[in-house]
């Protein structure tokens, strides 16, 4: 799993520092623009940077969902259908299942969303279980060729594994239920929500009162929606891939360690093809119950 030539060459610590950094383009402290050459180094290239091998593998994973999806549509059929139709047709009518039991509403954007969510965050958080080397040792030898430092070559396989992943998913759909909260209850309806509850008072006055309180006690709760499903994605995928590293790097402390790391791996592995599968869902049935939520009207709370 791990390349013994490259944990002889960093210590533990660095090795995990090297596989936890992203592979960062952006603006040099010289002025120039370029590759990060360490991970003070891109944090100091500020927003305008680009964590390339993170924006790289979500795209190439959204595309090889559409290629996927697309190529089982146009061959579909209704005589023994393939392995690659029976595992589109079950993923399919799986999310389909649950946007009907928990979408009580009509909008034909919510199964698309929610299926698009479910299978690019899988697929992305399947990403863990590809040998923790191999990719970036590839990326290494390509740098080196081109001239690179091997030790500033860095490349983190798992797109979950960057907040900036998560949480940018996290805020597409928090703009979402802005936007259909306010497009089905009308601005006022929007505003009465986060004013008038959980307190509520026939009498104008003590209403009036409430109104504060009732915002500091709404408010969060909304904020709190994007940033739980971002994070909760984020700290689950990242924890697993620190286990995979600290594996990863008993196998360079001799045979009987290695011996050990083996069994280890195999367990974990096994237990996170279950992370990888109930975290893609997990994010996919908050987005429908958010979603869902965005649709109620005053009288449903």
């Amino acid at each position: 799993m791990s390349s013994a030539e490259h944990a002889e060459a960093l210590t533990s610590s660095e090795y995990i520092k090297h596989h936890l950094t992203n592979l960062t383009y952006g603006k040099l402290p010289d002025g120039t623009w370029g590759f990060a050459h360490n991970s003070d180094e891109a944090a100091q290239m500020g927003f305008w940077a680009v964590n390339v091998d993170t924006m790289g593998w979500s795209l190439f994973l959204g595309a090889l969902f559409f290629f996927i999806f697309r190529s089982v549509a146009k061959k579909v059929t209704s005589d023994v259908p393939t392995g690659a139709q029976n595992a589109v047709e079950f993923a399919i009518e799986f999310v389909d299942s649950n946007v009907k039991s928990m979408f009580p509403y009509k909008n034909k954007m919510i199964g698309p969303m929610a299926l698009t969510i479910f299978v690019w965050v899988f697929f992305m958080n399947a990403m863990d279980l590809i040998a923790i080397d191999l990719l970036p040792e590839i990326a290494k030898l390509v740098g080196v060729s081109l001239g690179a430092d091997p030790h500033a070559v860095f490349f983190k396989v798992v797109p979950s594994t960057d907040p900036n992943i998560t949480l940018g998913m996290a805020s597409c759909v928090f703009i979402l239920i802005l936007w259909y909260s306010i497009t089905q209850k009308g601005v006022i309806g929007f505003i009465k929500e986060f004013t008038l509850h959980p307190f509520s008072s026939s009498n104008p006055i003590v209403q009036t009162l409430f109104i504060p309180v009732n915002l500091v006690l709404e408010l969060p709760g909304l904020f709190a929606k994007p940033v739980s499903l971002g994070l909760r994605l984020f700290g689950n995928l990242y924890a697993g891939e620190i286990i995979f590293i600290l594996i990863a790097i008993l196998y360079g402390a001799g045979y009987l360690f290695a011996g050990v790391a083996g069994l280890i791996q195999i367990v974990w592995a096994l237990f996170h093809i279950l992370i990888i599968y109930l975290q893609a869902l997990i994010f996919m049935v908050l987005t429908i119950v958010y979603m869902s939520l965005s649709y109620q009207t005053d009288e449903q709370h």
